[in-house]
C-alpha cells in the first residue's frame, strides 16, 4: 500500500488519538495512568481535536497512536513539535469523502426559514440598478439628473429630451419607487409610445399622486392608454395634459375616465384640439363626476353645441370648485347657457370665461345667473367683445344679489363709461372687498373746454 507523508505543526501538549474508547495497559501507563477521555463520553468519528491514522511521539521519546512504522516527532526550538503524520492514501480519501458527506447532511438537517436572500442580490428601493439595466436595453444613456434626484419626494425631469425610448426606461424603476409623490415629465417629446409607458407605470404605482405630462405630443393614442391607466388607478389626484395634440377622438376615452374615476381632483386639457365633439362629450362626462374640483379646457376650440352641452354639465356638476374655459369660441349662445348653468350651480367658486367672444347681449344674459348664486367669487371675463354695457350688467346683477360673495372682477383690456364708474363706487359701501379690473374709463383724460 503507498504511503504518504505530511509534516504539521503542533503545541508542547500531547495529541490524543481517539478511539472506540477501549485502551491498553500500555497506552494508559504511557499516558499517566489517565485515559484519553472519560467513558462516559461518546466516541465520535472526525470529532474535534482528532487525529486519524497518526502516530505522535513525545519529547520523551514514548509513542502515542496505533502501532505501526514510521518516524518520531522533534520538538523544536520555537517550542513547537513537528509531527510526522503518515496517511494510508486510499483509506484516507475515503474517510475525507465520507465527513463530508456527513457535514453536508447536518447542515440540511439545520436548514431555517431565516436564511438569507442572495447576497448579490442587494435591495434596490429607488430602483437605480433597473433603471441602468433599462437603459442598458433600450440603448439610451441613462439621466443624471434622475439618478441623483429618484429618492426625492418631487422630481422634476422637465425638457430632458427624454424620447419615447428614454420614457420607458425611466418608467422601469418607477413602477417600485416608494419615494416620488409628485413627477413633473413636461416636454420630453415622448410620444404615444412614451405615454403608454408611462400608463403601465401608474398602473402599479400607488404613490404617485401628481403629474405633468404636458408638451409631448401624446396625441389620441397617448390619451387612450392613459385614460385605461384612470380606469384603475385611484391614488392620482393631479393630471396635466396640456399641449399634447389631443382631438376630439381622444375626448371619447377622456368622457369615460371621468365619468368612472372618482379620485382624479384635478385635469388639464389647456392648448389641445377639442372641438364641439369634444364639448358635448366631455359635456356629459362632467355631470356624471363626482370627485373633480378643478378642469382646465383653455385655448381649444369648443363653440356652438360643444359649448352649450359643456355649460350643462357644468350646471349639473356639484364638486367643481374652479373651471377654466378661457380662449374658445364660446359666444352668445356659450355665454347664455353658462348663465343658466350658474342659476342651478352651488359649489362652483372661480370661472374663467376670457377671450370668448360674448358680445354685449350674450354678457348681460349671462349676468341673470349671478343674481341668484351665492359661491362664485371670481369671475374673469377679460378681452371679451362686450364693451362697457356688459361690463354694466354683469356688475348690477351682482348688486341684485344681497347674498353674492364676488371678490374679484377681471374685465383687462375693456373699457368702462362713467355710469359703470358711478356704479361701482355706489357698490364698495355694500361690497367693500369687491375689486374690479378694467382696461380704463373712456374719456378719462378729456380735457373739458
Amino acid at each position: 500500500m503507498a504511503m504518504g507523508k505530511k509534516v504539521a505543526r503542533g503545541s508542547l501538549l500531547p495529541s490524543v488519538l481517539e478511539d472506540d474508547g477501549s485502551e491498553t495497559e500500555h497506552e494508559r501507563v504511557e499516558l499517566g495512568g489517565m485515559g484519553s477521555r472519560p467513558p462516559s463520553r461518546p466516541s465520535k468519528a472526525y470529532s474535534r481535536g482528532s487525529v486519524d491514522y497518526q502516530r505522535v511521539t513525545r519529547s520523551d521519546g514514548s509513542l502515542l497512536g496505533p502501532s505501526g512504522g514510521g518516524s518520531g516527532a522533534v520538538v523544536s526550538g520555537d517550542g513547537y513539535q513537528e509531527v510526522e503524520v503518515e496517511e494510508e492514501v486510499g483509506e484516507g480519501r475515503r474517510s475525507t469523502s465520507s465527513a463530508r458527506r456527513a457535514s453536508d447532511t447536518m447542515e440540511d438537517d439545520y436548514d431555517t426559514d431565516l436564511d438569507l436572500e442572495d447576497p448579490g442580490l442587494a435591495y434596490d428601493p429607488t430602483g437605480e440598478v433597473r433603471y441602468r439595466e433599462a437603459c442598458r436595453t433600450l440603448k439610451v444613456i441613462p439621466a443624471s439628473f434622475f439618478l441623483r434626484n429618484m429618492h426625492s419626494s418631487e422630481l422634476n425631469m422637465t425638457h430632458h429630451g427624454l424620447g419615447p425610448q428614454g420614457t420607458k426606461a425611466l418608467a422601469v424603476p418607477l413602477v417600485t419607487n416608494i419615494s416620488v409623490v409628485r413627477l413633473n415629465l413636461r416636454d420630453n417629446w415622448m410620444e404615444a409610445l412614451g405615454g403608454s409607458a408611462v400608463a403601465e407605470l401608474l398602473k402599479e404605482n400607488c404613490y404617485i399622486t401628481e403629474i405633468d405630462l404636458s408638451e409631448n405630443r401624446l396625441g389620441d393614442g397617448g390619451a387612450e392608454a392613459l385614460c385605461s391607466m384612470l380606469l384603475e388607478n385611484t391614488t392620482l389626484a393631479c393630471l396635466r395634459l396640456s399641449s399634447n395634440e389631443l382631438s376630439d377622438g381622444g375626448a371619447k376615452h377622456l368622457s369615460l375616465a371621468i365619468s368612472t374615476n372618482q379620485s382624479l381632483e384635478s385635469l388639464d386639457l389647456s392648448h389641445n384640439k377639442l372641438g364641439d365633439a369634444a364639448g358635448e362629450t366631455l359635456g356629459h362626462a362632467i355631470a356624471e363626476n363626482t370627485g373633480m374640483k378643478f378642469l382646465s379646457l383653455a385655448w381649444n376650440c369648443i363653440r356652438g353645441r360643444g359649448a352649450i352641452a359643456l355649460a350643462k354639465g357644468l350646471g349639473a356638476n356639484i364638486f367643481l370648485r374652479k373651471v377654466d374655459l378661457s380662449y374658445n369660441g364660446l359666444g352668445k349662445d356659450g355665454a347664455v347657457a353658462l348663465g343658466e348653468a350658474l342659476r342651478e350651480n352651488n359649489t362652483l367658486e372661480e370661472l374663467n370665461i376670457s377671450n370668448n367672444r360674448i358680445p354685449p347681449e350674450g354678457a348681460i344674459r349671462f349676468s341673470i345667473g349671478l343674481k341668484v348664486n351665492k359661491t362664485i367669487r371670481i369671475l374673469k371675463m377679460a378681452r371679451n367683445p362686450m364693451q362697457s354695457a356688459g361690463c354694466y350688467g354683469i356688475l348690477a346683477s351682482i348688486q341684485s344679489n344681497p347674498a353674492s360673495v364676488m371678490e374679484y372682477l377681471d374685465f383687462s383690456d375693456i373699457t368702462v363709461d362713467l355710469q359703470f364708474d358711478k356704479l361701482y363706487n355706489i357698490m364698495q359701501e355694500t361690497f367693500p372687498s369687491l375689486q374690479i379690473k378694467h382696461g380704463g374709463r373712456v374719456n378719462a383724460y378729456k380735457i373739458s373746454t
